[in-house]
This record gives C-alpha cells, sequence and structure tokens, in this order.
C-alpha cells in the first residue's frame, strides 16, 4: 500500500466558535484521514470573540510560540502540502505571510485557504507596499482556495484558473423527526452578535411585524463581542416588547434542539461572510431561509427555492419574508424539504473531503 501523503493543516480551534475554527475542527476529524496523514498547528491565540482585534505582549509571546511550532513540525514531517488560511486585513495577512514563507521553505506544496470574501475589498484599499508584498507572499505558493464559485474572481490576478480551487463548508448532519409546529412559528438566528451580522436588522424587522403576523417568536443564540451593542439590543426588545429571547452560545445538543424546534431560519448580513457554517446547519435541519447575497450564500439559499434573499440592511424585505413563511405552512415545508436535499447534494462531508482531496492531489501532484 501507497504511504499516505503528509500534510500539515494550519488553523484555529474552538473556543471561540468561530467559522474558522469549526471549519479545522471537522476537517481534521473528517475522512481526509484516510487519505493522508495528516498533522495539525493551532493557530488560536483569542479564547473568546471579545479578544478579536486587541494586541498585547502575551498575544506577541503566543505568535512567536505558532512559528516555532510550524518550524519544529516542518522539519519533523517534512509535508508534501501545507494549508495555510489567510487573513483579509493588513495586520491579519502580516501574521499569515510569516507562516506562508517559513512552509515555502520546508513543505514540498503550499496551498492557502480563505474563508470568507473581504479579500479583495481589503487588497483595493491597502498601500502600494502592503500589495507588493502579497504578491511576493502569492508567488511562494501553489494555488489558493474559496468556499464558493462566486468568490473565484477574487484571486483572478494571483493565480491562473487552475490553481484556484472551490471547496464548501460541508459536514454530517443526520435527518431528525422536526418538530411539529405548534400555535407559536419559531424564527431562529443562530449566529455570534454581531452588527455585521444582521442581528439589528432582524430585530427591526421582528418589530415591524410584532401586530401583523400573528403569534410567533425569535430565539436569538450566540455571543455578543461588545457590551454597548448588547445593551442596545436588549433595550429595544424591552422597550417594544418584542417577542425575542436571547440565548447564549449553545453546546452541540442544545444546538441542534434549537434547530430541531425552529420553523425558520435568518441570518442576513450585511457585510462580506464566506460561506457560513449556520448556513449549512439550517439546510441540513430542514429549515426554509431568509439571507443576503454575501459571500457565497446564494449558492446554498436558492431565492424562492428553499428560502429568500433580500438585500443587505432591510428590515422592512426581512418582515415581509417572515411574513409570508409565518402565515403560510405548506411553504415552510415545501422550502424546509428542498433545504434538506440541497444540502444532501452539495454541503455533506463526503462532498467536502472529495473536493479537498482533489485539490491537494492536484497541487501535490504538480
Amino acid at each position: 500500500m501507497d504511504k499516505k501523503p503528509p500534510v500539515l493543516i494550519v488553523g484555529k480551534l474552538p473556543p471561540p466558535f468561530i467559522g474558522p475554527a469549526v471549519a479545522t475542527k471537522i476537517l481534521l476529524n473528517s475522512g481526509l484521514n484516510e487519505h493522508f496523514q495528516l498533522f495539525h498547528l493551532n493557530t488560536t491565540v483569542n479564547r473568546s470573540i471579545e479578544g478579536f482585534g486587541k494586541g498585547g505582549l502575551k498575544k506577541i509571546w503566543l505568535n512567536l510560540g505558532i512559528y516555532t511550532n510550524l518550524f519544529r513540525l516542518l522539519v519533523g514531517h517534512r509535508p508534501s502540502l501545507t494549508l495555510i488560511p489567510i487573513s483579509q486585513t493588513t495586520i491579519g495577512f502580516l501574521k499569515d505571510s510569516i507562516l506562508i514563507l517559513i512552509a515555502s521553505l520546508f513543505s514540498k506544496r503550499v496551498l492557502l485557504q480563505l474563508r470568507g470574501s473581504n479579500f479583495r475589498n481589503w487588497i483595493e484599499s491597502a498601500s502600494p507596499l502592503t500589495k507588493a508584498y502579497l504578491r511576493f507572499c502569492l508567488r511562494r505558493t501553489d494555488g489558493i482556495i474559496v468556499l464558493g464559485n462566486k468568490l473565484t474572481y477574487l484571486f483572478e490576478d494571483y493565480f491562473p484558473k487552475e490553481s484556484i480551487f472551490v471547496v464548501p463548508n460541508g459536514c454530517d448532519i443526520e435527518r431528525y423527526e422536526k418538530a411539529r409546529s405548534g400555535p407559536v412559528v419559531k424564527v431562529l438566528y443562530f449566529s455570534n452578535m454581531l452588527r455585521s451580522k444582521g442581528i439589528a436588522d432582524v430585530l427591526d424587522a421582528v418589530a415591524d411585524l410584532k401586530d401583523k403576523a400573528g403569534s410567533f417568536q425569535l430565539d436569538a443564540v450566540g455571543a455578543w463581542d461588545n457590551e454597548e451593542f448588547r445593551q442596545e439590543c436588549m433595550q429595544k426588545v424591552k422597550e417594544q416588547l418584542l417577542p425575542v429571547y436571547f440565548h447564549p452560545p449553545a453546546d452541540k445538543s442544545r444546538k441542534w434542539q434549537f434547530y430541531k424546534d425552529a420553523d425558520i431560519f435568518v441570518f442576513t448580513p450585511n457585510e462580506p461572510e464566506g460561506h457560513p457554517w449556520s448556513i449549512v446547519e439550517a439546510m441540513a435541519a430542514e429549515l426554509p431561509i431568509i439571507s443576503t447575497d454575501q459571500g457565497a450564500i446564494t449558492e446554498s439559499v436558492l431565492d424562492d427555492h428553499n428560502g429568500f434573499i433580500v438585500d443587505s440592511s432591510s428590515p422592512g424585505q426581512i418582515a415581509s419574508r417572515l411574513r409570508e413563511l409565518i402565515h403560510n405552512d405548506a411553504l415552510r415545508v415545501k422550502m424546509g424539504h428542498a433545504s434538506r436535499q440541497h444540502y444532501e447534494n452539495n454541503f455533506t462531508e463526503d462532498k467536502m473531503v472529495q473536493n479537498l482531496r482533489n485539490a491537494f492531489m492536484q497541487v501535490i501532484n504538480r
């Protein structure tokens, strides 16, 4: 039997439960282990979302430790391929670039991965020096993975078409018996409570619907990154007597109970996204989805098929689509079935592993 190629996976692990960390955990435990000898470098520095964007000597020390550990792994295993996620900010990319340059010296191939869609916005506003340094680093790599076909354009100026690989998120979620809708239609928002994730727009939509859509409630599950924003949202719910219940981040069993009890899923970010895990989970949970055209979301939420796409920062449109789904049981069921079918066809772990394996092998065999 041929020896499995050694592959080094660089990336964060939870906590906090953010998309890139969740993706790394799933990838390391996936069927990729059947095809490759996987090693991992954990790049987690922040243990909560409140720590993002903040500096300090401790973080400098932790990052130095990460670079040292990378060197040890590369020298010890001489991987056929190293997978490195890249950031979409100048400071973030500067930290990532050290990983890239070290890996380019000791790994046979270096493959990058972008878990978002704000790359072009960032680099177009960057300084000429930053742009030149970016090109210098990317020339030392062998390709890039993006989360959707809509995102390949981000790297057309940096890689040939055959070096840009599309690998959407995927995971295995068993089908389970949906809770039967009761007298109260349950709307679920499942994401960290950031303004950019659209929770304020959803609350405004609920306020518009409060006296117009019958009996419904919104369950919002996630962590807050800003106390001032949390107080603003709480005050709005309290003053307007909105049928909204905030919940802290849920562990695995509680998370799936929220999805099981829900009738509608809403996640309407107003800034660039990648391919949100919550969208994949909502499809697997057979829910109709209301979302926005950010990142690769429209490759999962097909407008008027398994949900609705609304404009970003548009509470009125969110309210209109919520009203339509709240009043139409049959439409909710129809769209929910379409969500599950779309998930099974395109976003299972097997699909993700197949796409990643193809990308890895194409790069390794060049």
